[in-house]
């Protein structure tokens, strides 16, 4: 087997980024410490053409040296806005007809093995604060919360993994 070079792997520019047709999902960080993790998701939503991500509360925004090494540019491809308050946000995604889904764990969640979004459905889905998580006044508004399952002694993703996790899933449902 050969590696293949960057070349051979056929990468948008940016411009074409913009244009394709995106996945109806949009990412919210709620009050996101580390700007490696933020630059985590902004990546991971460029190559999943995820249609915009919500920056909110202290969540630290482009541009930003920190967040540019991990994202690796895919903070200008991917379209981004921020908002002081998550609240705000999630009512505006939902008056433009997303349904929105904290990840969290919480009673009654939906294990994501067992989340079958709908093709036409759009979704947004809000992760929270490395320490605490998605601000309880935020998962009140939601129509609902998507766990992952995990089977150690943590019970804690780092909140770039738990991004990338959820989103490839729910990527693979809708296509």
């Amino acid at each position: 087997m050969r590696k293949l070079r960057n070349i051979e792997l056929g990468r948008l520019t940016v411009d074409e980024y913009k244009q394709k047709e995106k996945t109806p999902l949009v990412v919210v960080l709620d009050n996101i410490r580390s700007c490696n993790n933020i630059g985590s998701v902004f990546r991971t939503s460029d190559a999943l053409l995820i249609q915009k991500i919500y920056l909110c509360g202290i969540t630290a925004t482009p541009p930003n040296n920190e967040i540019r090494k991990t994202a690796l540019d895919a903070e200008k491809s991917v379209d981004w806005e921020y908002t002081e308050h998550t609240e705000d946000v999630v009512k505006k995604l939902q008056a433009d007809g997303f349904k929105v889904f904290a990840i969290e764990q919480v009673e009654n969640s939906i294990m994501l093995p067992d989340f079958k979004p709908c093709k036409a459905e759009k979704i947004a889905l809000v992760f929270g604060n490395e320490v605490k998580g998605v601000k309880q006044s935020v998962v009140n508004l939601c129509n609902g919360t998507i766990e992952i399952p995990q089977y150690g002694t943590k019970h804690s993703f780092n909140i770039s993994v738990s991004a990338g996790i959820v989103l490839w899933d729910i990527f693979q449902k809708m296509q």
